[in-house]
């Protein structure tokens, strides 16, 4: 059984002022900092034996400042990117809904709403396939994998159902596990420093 704690990156500047990242490259702030080291100090003696993470940089740079007190090094895939949220990124919800009033309506209908950037569905297949490939690499280890919002919340889906879901702020975790193909959600934390839409 592949034991998998999967973490939300630390604060970044645009989610403090609840800015959509998307695919935008922002890399953390102090607190951000603060946060990582955090998570690494929480996952002390967890078993962790390997580490990866989404390229993006508020992510991987997250792992990096995990991995050395592990005595680990940090692997990527990009399949464990947010999703990518086109025209929003960089934007409030408030500017959102000034500015694309009918891709708001359908956000808050739970659909996409922008139009140049990713269906969530697509983003929950990649990092689905992500979680897969990890899990049959090792099969008997617990590992971290570093991400965001979107890609944590459709793992929690696919465990848990959508109903169960709570926004997960930074740093905070979900643990599961991978036994023969099939995900079963374990534990999680909630109510991090920060809360925000989408990573």
């Amino acid at each position: 059984m592949t034991t998998l704690i999967i973490a939300r990156h630390g604060q970044t500047d645009w989610n403090a002022e609840r800015r959509w990242q998307g695919h935008a490259d922002e890399p953390l702030n102090d607190q951000g900092r603060s946060e990582a080291r955090a998570l690494g100090d929480a996952l002390r003696g967890r078993g962790i034996e390997r580490i990866y993470s989404s390229d993006l940089i508020r992510a991987s740079e997250t792992a990096e400042i995990v991995a050395p007190p592990l005595g680990l090094h940090v692997e990527l895939d990009e399949r464990l990117r947010e999703v990518d949220v086109g025209e929003w990124s960089g934007l409030t919800t408030d500017e959102v809904v000034e500015r694309f009033p009918d891709g708001h309506r359908r956000r808050r209908e739970g659909r996409t709403g922008w139009t140049n950037g990713e269906p969530f569905e697509a983003m929950a297949r990649r990092v689905l396939e992500s979680v897969a490939d990890i899990s049959g690499r090792h099969p008997d280890d617990g590992v971290l994998v570093v991400t965001h919002g979107g890609p944590l919340r459709a793992i929690s889906t696919a465990c848990r159902g959508a109903d169960a879901w709570v926004t997960a702020g930074n740093c905070d975790y979900d643990v599961i596990s991978v036994e023969a193909g099939q995900m079963r959600w374990l534990d999680s934390t909630r109510g991090g420093l920060h809360q925000q839409i989408q990573g």
